[in-house]
């Protein structure tokens, strides 16, 4: 059986480094493009096809790798959310303009499928109801307001070209990194363990009270195979746990397993209610991709409790 072959853009990130790995195991022909260099886990490195170390804004270089005649495409590079509040120009720079040039360069060479990694911030913060992907875009950061630029050009592509193009809404991601380096460490739940872990204590920017939806990393990079692999021609996918949870419960269950784990009662620290503020109910609808087969296999607990062993590991 001829493997496919697979360009991850950002594969030494923190999405993109697990996602290469999955994949690789999966039996895809895997190539890692790099920004900076290749990483130094060897074990990783054996692992892929092929590791590309260049820019993406650099359009000679992208046309270059082009002419390996990929099938499939996951764009997963993007500045987060806090350096997306940076200059239009630096963002749009990466967030925006790799997004037309891939498409442009890669479809002209006969890609198959382009999976662009959005965000579920594109629905906005005030959060209600069921969440689908038929709801209107409601984008209030840059961060959002680029992912949405970004599903238009592959809605474009889609439509004037025979490039397959899925925009992919992900929610709330968190877990151990592949690589030590990776900036992960102000995820929250990430960011909650590792305080509780170091500092014995959990202190909530907030009071608890806003609602999240968290899917494990190895649930990201199953509900992106189950994308790359359907005949199902659906524009976006939600990618979501389906459960919605406070930061609230979320610390209390952090305290719990680390009680159970170390023997020491945490304290958590609430930051005061803020006046007027109104917390709705809300849920990310993942039915669509449910559809094509995918069904989340990390709960909670054991997401956090990972979480606890890598620290354990890295930090002892």
């Amino acid at each position: 059986m001829v493997k496919k072959r697979v360009l991850v853009t950002g594969g030494s990130g923190y999405i993109g480094g697990r996602l290469c790995l999955h994949l690789a195991a999966e039996g895809y022909a895997v190539t890692s493009l790099c920004h900076s260099k290749i990483p130094s886990d060897q074990d990783w490195v054996s692992k892929m096809e092929r590791i590309v170390v260049g820019d993406v804004r650099d359009e000679s270089f992208l046309e270059e790798l082009a002419e390996d005649k990929y099938e499939i495409v996951i764009h997963l590079v993007s500045l987060d959310h806090n350096q997306s509040n940076n200059s239009p120009t630096l963002v749009s720079a990466v967030n925006i303009t790799p997004v037309w040039t891939l498409l442009d360069v890669f479809s002209k060479q006969g890609l198959k499928k382009f999976i662009y990694l959005s965000t579920a911030q594109v629905y906005g913060a005030k959060l209600n109801g069921k969440i689908n992907e038929s709801q209107k875009p409601d984008t209030q950061s840059p961060y959002g307001l680029t992912h949405q630029i970004g599903e238009i050009i592959c809605n474009y592509f889609n439509n004037t070209t025979a490039l397959r193009c899925h925009n992919v809404r992900l929610s709330n991601s968190y877990g151990s990194p592949v690589f030590e380096e990776n900036n992960c460490w102000w995820l929250a739940v990430n960011n909650l363990c590792q305080m509780a872990y170091l500092e014995k204590k959990i202190v909530l920017q907030s009071d608890g009270s806003p609602l999240r939806d968290f899917i494990h990393g190895w649930d990201v990079c199953q509900g992106i195979q189950k994308i790359i692999e359907t005949s199902d021609d659906s524009l976006t996918y939600n990618l979501s746990s389906g459960i919605t949870i406070s930061i609230l419960d979320i610390a209390k269950t952090i305290k719990k397993i680390f009680k159970s784990r170390y023997h020491i009662e945490l304290d958590i620290i609430k930051a005061e209610k803020k006046m007027n503020t109104v917390v709705h109910n809300y849920s990310i609808d993942n039915s669509l991709i449910r559809s094509i087969g995918f069904k989340p296999k990390w709960d909670l607990e054991q997401g956090i409790h990972d979480l606890f062993s890598f620290l354990e590991k890295n930090n002892a």
